[in-house]
C-alpha cells in the first residue's frame, strides 16, 4: 500500500459495547454488510476488533476475542478477496491467528506492553504494525492522566518502542498519537496542534478521533452527534500530515480527502 497519498480505515467492532452503537456487529451476516458499506464508500483498509478498548471498557478473554474476530476475518477474505484487513488487538496469539487467516496489518493499542509476546509475534509474521501511545489501561486510562509536556512524552514514547521493534527487525511501523488514550481533553488538542512534530519524519501517521470524546466533551454532545466535529478534525489532521484516518464514517472522510487534495 502507497502511503504517500492519506488512506481511509474503516471500523468494525464484533463487539457489545464498542462506544459508538454504529459500530457494532455481532455476526457474520451483519458483519459482511458493513464491510460491503465500507467499501462501497472508498475504504482502503478495513480494522476489526473484538474487544472494546473504550474507557472502563472490561477486558474478555482471549478465547472470546478470537471467536469474535477470526470467523469474520475468514468471512471477509473469503468474499471480498482484495480487501486489506487490520486487526485491532494487543495479544499475540489472535494476531498470529488472524494474520494467518488473512489479516494484513497489526493494530496494537498496547504497543506491546499488555502481551509480552507481541513484539516478537510481529517481528515472525513480518507485517505492518500500529504503533499507538497510551497513558495506563482502557480500565484506567482516564481516572487521572497527566504530562508536563503530552507533545514531548509521546515522542519519547514512541521513540523508544520504534527502537525495540526496529531491533527485533520489524520496519512496516506506523505511529498512532493515540487521541482519547490516557489523555484529557485538553491533552488531545495540545497533542492534536503538534501532530506535525510527530512521526520522526519517516513514519506515516494514523489518526483515530472519529466521535471520541475530544469532540463530544468540547461541544457536549453524544457521539450520534459527532460526524460534523470528526469532519472537520480529519481535514486538519489531513493538513497535519495524517497518512490514515480511522473513521467510522468512510462516505464523509473519503469526501474530506478528495476536497483537501484539490487545496494541494
Amino acid at each position: 500500500m502507497d502511503l504517500t497519498e492519506p488512506k481511509i480505515m474503516g471500523i468494525l467492532n464484533t463487539t457489545p459495547d464498542s462506544f459508538f452503537a454504529g459500530s457494532r456487529n455481532q455476526n457474520i451476516d451483519s458483519a459482511l454488510k458493513r464491510i460491503e458499506k465500507l467499501l462501497e464508500e472508498g475504504a482502503d483498509f478495513i480494522d476489526i476488533g473484538g474487544m472494546s478498548t473504550r474507557p472502563g471498557s472490561a477486558e474478555v478473554s482471549e478465547t472470546e476475542e478470537l471467536e469474535r474476530v477470526v470467523p469474520v476475518v475468514e468471512a471477509a477474505v473469503h468474499k471480498f478477496p482484495e480487501i486489506l484487513i487490520s486487526v485491532d488487538t494487543y495479544r499475540a496469539k489472535v494476531a498470529r491467528e488472524t494474520i494467518e487467516t488473512g489479516a494484513a496489518i497489526l493494530n496494537d493499542i498496547s504497543a506491546g506492553s499488555m502481551d509480552e509476546n507481541l513484539f516478537q509475534t510481529v517481528a515472525a509474521l513480518q507485517v505492518p504494525y500500529i504503533l499507538m501511545h497510551m497513558q495506563g489501561t482502557p480500565q484506567n486510562m482516564q481516572q487521572n492522566p497527566v504530562y508536563d509536556d503530552v507533545t514531548l512524552e509521546v515522542n519519547q514514547f514512541l521513540s523508544e518502542k520504534i527502537r525495540v521493534l526496529k531491533e527485533l527487525g520489524v520496519n512496516d511501523i506506523i505511529l498512532d498519537p493515540g487521541f482519547g488514550f490516557g489523555k484529557t481533553v485538553q491533552h488531545n488538542y495540545e497533542l492534536f496542534k503538534n501532530m506535525d512534530l510527530l512521526g520522526f519524519w519517516e513514519f506515516p501517521l494514523l489518526v483515530g478521533i472519529s466521535r471520541k470524546s475530544m469532540i463530544t466533551r468540547l461541544l457536549d454532545i453524544p457521539p450520534d452527534e459527532a460526524l460534523n466535529g470528526t469532519t472537520v478534525l480529519n481535514t486538519l489532521a489531513l493538513q497535519k500530515g495524517a497518512k490514515i484516518l480511522r473513521v467510522h464514517d468512510v462516505k464523509e472522510a473519503r469526501q474530506a480527502l478528495i476536497i483537501w487534495k484539490e487545496f494541494q
